[in-house]
Order: C-alpha cells, then sequence, then structure tokens
C-alpha cells in the first residue's frame, strides 16, 4: 500500500513539477516579450497578433498614419503621375508628418530611443543632410522623386524606413503612470492552482506527521509561496527547482554542487575557522575565570547534567581502571628493575649489609636475596592490587581508598594556587592551539579540502 502511495506521489509530483515548469516558461517568455517583440514581428507576426492585447499594445497612430499617407502616395503616383496636384499634395502631407514626426518623437513611450536614432541616421545618410528634418523635407518633394525614381524612393523606404516605423506601438498606462500588463489573466489559473495544491499538500503532511501543526507544514514549504506571487514573478524559478529535483525529472544536486563549489569551499573554510577560534576562545576564558573547574569539581545547583553519572568520579575510575590491568602489566618489568635497584641502594647503605658482607661466605647473600626480594615484591604488588580491585572485599578497600584519592584530588584541585597554574598553562595551550590552526588553515586550500569530501561522499 505505502508502495502504491509512494507511486502516487511521484506521478503527481511530475505532474505539478511539469505545470510549474509551463508557468516559468510563460514567465519568461512575459518578461522578455518587449524587448523580443522585434524580432518576434518579424518572424513571428502571429505570436504578436496573439500577445499584444496581453501587454496592452496597439499600433502608433502617429507612425500608422504616416505609414498609411506613404501608401496613398504609392496609389497617387500610379494613378495620377509624379508630377500631378493629388501627388503634391500627399507629399505636402508627408513633409508635415515628417516634422511633427522628429519633434514629438512618438519612439519615445515605446522606449524605443535607439531605434528613432537610427531612423534619422539612415534618412540623413541616404539624402546626405545633417539634419533628419532637413532630409525629410528633401525626401518627399517632386523633384527627388523625379530625380531619384519613384522606384528606388520607395524600395529605400519600405526596407530602411518602414520596418523601424512599424515597430513602434503604444501601450496602455494607468492612473499610477505604469504600463498596463494583462499578463495576470493568463497566470491567475496558475496560482489558484498552486494555491490549491500546496493547501492540500500541507494540510496532509500535518495530518500524516505528529507534532507539526498546519502552519509548521507551510512554513516548511515556503519556497511554494514564490509561486503565489503576483509580482518578482522570476523568483518562481527557485519553487520550481525544488520541485524539479524532488520529483525526480532533473537531478539538481550535481548542478547545485558546481554552482556553489568554490563559495562553498571558502564558505566552509571561514566558517570553520570562526566556529574552532571561538570554541577555543570560550574554553579560554571559562579556563581563565574558573568557570571550567567550578563546573567540574564542584557544579552549582543549577547546573544540567546529562546522565546521573558523575563525569569526575567516573573519569578518574576508569583511569584507575586502565592502570591496573592495561598499564601495569606493561610496566611490570620497569617496575621490578627500580625495585630491585631501589632495594640493593636503600641495603647498600644500611649497616646490616655492610656486618653481613663481613661473614665469611655471605659476601654474594646479600645481592642474590635482593634480587629474589624485589622480584617478589613487584610481582605482589601488581597481584595484590589486581586481586584488591576485583575481590568484593578488597573492591571495598580499594574503593575506600580512591574515595579518599578522588576527595584529596579535588581538594588539591580547587585550590587557588594549583588552580592558577593549570589555568596559565591550559590557557597557553589553547592559545598554541588556536594560532597553529589558524596558521595551517591559511596553509590549506579549501577547495582540495571541499574535494575531499566530495570523494567521501561518492564512496559511501
Amino acid at each position: 500500500m505505502n508502495n502504491i502511495n509512494s507511486k502516487r506521489g511521484n506521478w503527481w509530483d511530475k505532474v505539478v513539477a511539469i505545470i510549474a515548469v509551463i508557468n516559468l516558461l510563460l514567465v519568461i517568455f512575459n518578461v522578455s516579450y518587449i524587448p523580443l517583440r522585434d524580432i518576434y514581428l518579424r518572424h513571428l507576426p502571429a505570436v504578436v497578433n496573439l500577445y499584444d492585447p496581453i501587454k496592452t499594445i496597439s499600433p502608433h497612430p502617429d507612425t500608422q498614419r504616416y505609414l498609411a499617407t506613404v501608401e496613398e502616395l504609392k496609389l497617387a503616383v500610379d494613378r495620377t503621375g509624379i508630377e500631378s496636384s493629388s501627388t503634391a499634395e500627399i507629399l505636402k502631407n508627408l513633409r508635415q508628418q515628417s516634422n511633427e514626426l522628429i519633434e514629438e518623437n512618438p519612439f519615445l513611450i515605446a522606449n524605443k530611443l535607439t531605434t528613432f536614432a537610427k531612423l534619422q541616421r539612415r534618412i540623413e545618410a541616404r539624402v546626405d543632410r545633417t539634419s533628419a528634418k532637413l532630409a525629410f523635407a528633401t525626401f518627399w518633394t517632386q523633384a527627388y522623386l523625379i530625380e531619384t525614381g519613384t522606384e528606388a524612393v520607395f524600395t529605400f523606404f519600405d526596407r530602411k524606413i518602414e520596418p523601424l516605423l512599424a515597430t513602434n506601438y503604444y501601450r496602455t498606462i494607468d492612473e499610477n503612470g505604469q504600463f498596463v500588463d494583462l499578463f495576470w489573466r493568463v497566470d491567475i489559473y496558475f496560482v489558484l492552482f498552486f494555491a490549491i495544491e500546496l493547501l492540500a499538500r500541507t494540510f496532509l503532511i500535518a495530518k500524516r506527521e505528529e507534532g507539526i501543526s498546519w502552519f509548521d507544514a507551510i512554513l516548511r514549504c515556503w519556497y511554494d509561496g514564490l509561486l503565489l506571487i503576483p509580482t518578482w514573478r522570476w523568483l518562481r524559478v527557485i519553487p520550481v527547482a525544488v520541485r524539479l529535483h524532488k520529483s525526480g525529472l532533473v537531478d539538481m544536486e550535481r548542478i547545485l554542487a558546481q554552482i556553489t563549489h568554490e563559495p562553498a569551499a571558502y564558505l566552509a573554510d571561514r566558517v570553520s575557522m570562526f566556529l574552532i577560534v571561538r570554541l577555543i576562545d570560550q574554553t579560554q576564558e571559562a579556563v581563565k575565570t574558573g568557570d571550567a573547574a567550578r563546573m567540574l569539581l564542584d557544579p552549582p545547583d543549577d547546573y544540567i547534567e546529562i546522565g546521573k553519572t558523575n563525569k569526575f568520579d567516573a573519569i578518574v575510575d576508569r583511569l584507575l581502571e586502565l592502570s591496573i590491568y592495561r598499564v601495569l602489566p606493561e610496566v611490570k618489568p620497569d617496575v621490578e628493575s627500580l625495585l630491585n635497584y631501589s632495594m640493593k641502594e636503600a641495603l647498600r647503605k644500611s649497616d646490616f649489609y655492610q656486618t653481613i658482607r663481613q661473614v665469611p661466605g655471605m659476601e654474594g647473600l646479600p645481592a642474590e636475596a635482593t634480587e629474589q626480594l624485589a622480584d617478589y615484591l613487584a610481582q605482589t604488588t601488581y597481584e595484590v592490587i589486581a586481586s584488591s580491585y576485583s575481590d568484593l572485599q578488597g573492591r571495598e578497600l580499594f574503593d575506600r581508598l580512591t574515595e579518599n584519592f578522588k576527595q584529596e584530588l579535588r581538594k588539591e584541585l580547587l585550590d587557588r594556587q594549583t588552580q592558577s597554574e593549570l589555568e596559565l598553562l591550559l590557557s597557553d595551550l589553547l592559545e598554541e592551539l588556536k594560532v597553529n590552526y589558524v596558521q595551517n588553515s591559511r596553509e590549506e586550500d579549501p577547495e582540495a579540502t571541499l574535494a575531499q569530501v566530495d570523494q567521501l561522499r561518492q564512496n559511501q
């Protein structure tokens, strides 16, 4: 049953991810439509006819009237000729419209100043004039048409001037001076779909997982809220990327790893250095003020303990256990040698030893007795300690010894002079650790460290 639900969930996640991608593509198209409208107009005029109403774009009346007047001129030339009065009247009208075109600049509202400048340069270069007004005043005359030829004049206009005029447009402006954009009429269906899906999904999360409220589930899916914002729609790339990755349609792990590789390496290096230095500084402060010793040896009533075991006593017990069962067997030969040497020296300096040596036949006896006694004492010392620690009554006596030892050790550690010496040593040790760590971290390449981390993750 869980597998079936999981498959259904994956299927639904893929559907939602595909819808989110479609919405994001529409958002990108909407944002880029104005800058790319000239390209659509030239190669895909059907797109312009379909989408211009969404952007409340309509042909600019001034430039459209200008183009219509040029078409009238072409018809008049074909019907009545260049030198007819009707042609002269149309040419006069074109000169007047050209003058208004230059003065009023109808390209300004569409923010097509580059197109307007290009139009002026082309007409000036064609007629060889330094002013666009003078150039149009010459271009639209019967004399220029006769001298250049109507076919050459109209061909130049159709190829160089008309495409620039055709790209100009007028957009509706609201009372706040902003262009009216009706993309919301398309986007509202996606927003409603994502809102319903988010509410349903967070409701199921809150119902399925204990301890999570519906509001907590919404906070957990905060990135999906970007799909509902009517402004800054480009931010929807974040939830779309998450959706694609979680649905399994696109593996974003590698992409994110490569995009964030270098910044993550240096950021992790700085963060780790900060944490280490901060931790050492706080430890130094606790050591210098004596808080560390007080917390360990004489904790206050409000001190929070993890578990019921006394950590200081447990550490001392563990050290004693290690000393008896692990350390003593390894250093037994050294103990024997030390006892042997100590007893020899003690006996050699004693009056009894000097007296025994003077007795005939007893010269080598003290040395042999000393060696045997030393071996016996070393073996007996180890066995006594080991058996006392394991025997019930011996353990009781040993526990009394260790308890007194711990009490005396704690007492000595609480001594102010002892603490001052230990605090100074520990503080210097921590300072050395901090300085050496920072120095070594500067010499290491953080990217190399991150590469090792990536390698370890791949090997898992």
